[in-house]
């Protein structure tokens, strides 16, 4: 099928489906072998109806981890930085709740989020070009879940202390490393590290239901605090530029990051932690996608927007969907993967499916209070035997609506549990790892690991 006519196809669809899932606005862009088209659809504010088009600026979210991840693989070109070398050692200030972990945790660690230390953190040190150096020194009593290098945990900090590794060895902030070192060599320019600078173009806003049965309504707030930019906070930018900087992954490096270095971050450094969880694992900054390693990228969740960045380097593709609101993640499954499979010919996993008559399973090892400092995940049996998860958010978090209700988990194998009822088109995984020395599981594992709460003893 000719990209014309895939563009036609997707334009047509493209209403059905935001209407469908209830998302305001989206974007959605191709780069094939060079050739390339964007469509957007919908509101970037439901509140003032300016028109989404594909020139507006959409918050990426982690997708910036992969910029991070380019602009430290850049200083190692330069031989400024080893990626097997401590953090420490360029950052000798750095201590975590475990003075071994600070004291061995590697780059390249941090990269594949094996660093072990909890990592969903987001204290607010301001709005200055010192707020990442401020966040990093906030991390002292950061606990350690497990000895760096022994298990994958998405780690959002781990890339703040990454983005300071950027900031002291190229003696700039953050942000300004970002646009010099990348954005402005692109020819990137609908680009904004900030509200003052997005204000300036046609930017979405994120949407959220402010109660379990309110209609979806502009976010109560623009970003998450710039402290974690380099984990992707508050960069924002249209499809069309995310394209660019994806076709230079796609083009060797394009000149601004060699060969070797393009083909590091795509080689699988970190596997899934257990059978039956989405993804095949990690590389340098970029998810593998599947198992044969044929499609990596990432994805970004911010408050009230989510985008979805996916590149084939041996087909010379990429695609990307930007989203303000409403069911994302459907959208992303109704028109990501059966692009990329009519253009690629690779099919991306299904999202695990609810077994039809679910496998009964002890649920005593699993039961318990699952915390850390942005949610309390409870495990619980009722009389009738059936096994809940409960997801009380803190923090940040709770800003964002109310708490999710109770979702039931049936077995899918192994460990690993899946809910049963949900409304969109993926069902949450959860995996149940490590023994706490009782017999029961010490992780829960969603993509990040959460420990289990330990219990006072009389």
């Amino acid at each position: 099928m000719s990209l014309d006519v895939i563009r036609s196809t997707l334009g047509d669809r493209l209403p059905a489906l935001l209407s469908r899932f209830q998302v305001p606005g989206a974007v959605l862009a191709v780069d094939a072998g060079g050739e390339r088209f964007a469509l957007a659809h919908g509101v970037l504010n439901t509140r003032t109806g300016v028109e989404a088009t594909t020139d507006a600026l959409f918050q990426v979210g982690s997708i910036t981890k992969v910029w991070t991840t380019t602009l430290i693989m850049q200083l190692a070109d330069e031989g400024l930085l080893e990626l097997d070398t401590p953090v420490r050692h360029y950052l000798p200030e750095l201590r975590l709740g475990d003075p071994d972990a600070a004291e061995t945790v590697t780059v390249r660690q941090l990269l594949c989020h094996t660093g072990g230390f909890e990592g969903d953190l987001f204290t607010d040190t301001g709005r200055g070009d010192d707020c990442v150096a401020r966040f990093v020194a906030t991390l002292g009593d950061t606990p350690q879940l497990f000895p760096p290098g022994t298990m994958l945990s998405y780690n959002n900090a781990g890339f703040a202390v990454l983005g300071r590794v950027v900031e002291v060895l190229r003696g700039r902030p953050f942000d300004v490393c970002l646009r010099e070192s990348l954005a402005v060599p692109l020819g990137v320019t609908a680009f904004a590290t900030d509200a003052y600078e997005a204000i300036l173009h046609r930017t979405a806003v994120g949407h959220i239901r402010p109660s379990a049965d309110a209609p979806l309504a502009p976010a109560p707030v623009w970003s998450l605090p710039r402290s974690n930019a380099p984990a992707g906070s508050m960069l924002a930018m249209s499809a069309g530029d995310l394209l660019l900087f994806a076709r230079m992954h796609l083009s060797g490096g394009a000149g601004l990051l060699s060969p070797d270095g393009v083909k590091a971050m795509q080689q699988r450094a970190a596997d899934r932690p257990a059978p039956g969880m989405p993804g095949a694992g990690w590389g340098l900054g970029w998810e593998i996608m599947n198992d044969a390693g044929t499609v990596i990228g990432h994805d970004g969740g911010t408050i009230g927007q989510a985008a979805f960045l996916r590149v084939v380097p041996d087909r010379d593709v990429a695609a990307v969907l930007l989203t303000n609101g409403g069911d994302a993640v459907s959208l992303y499954l109704s028109l990501l993967p059966p692009l990329l499979r009519e253009l690629t010919g690779i099919a991306l996993p299904a999202p695990a499916e609810v077994p039809a008559d679910p496998a009964p399973f002890d649920a005593a090892r699993y039961l318990g209070v699952y915390s850390s400092r942005v949610a309390e995940l409870t495990v619980s049996r009722d009389g009738d035997g059936r096994v809940w998860l409960h997801d009380a958010p803190k923090g940040i978090f709770t800003q964002l609506g109310p708490p999710a209700p109770a979702q039931e988990l049936v077995h899918l194998t192994g460990d690993t549990l899946i809910v049963r009822d949900h409304p969109g088109l993926a069902h949450p995984v959860y995996a149940f790892l490590g023994d706490d020395g009782h017999g029961r599981s010490l992780y829960l594992h969603g993509g990040r690991a959460t420990r289990r709460r330990a219990v006072r003893q009389p």
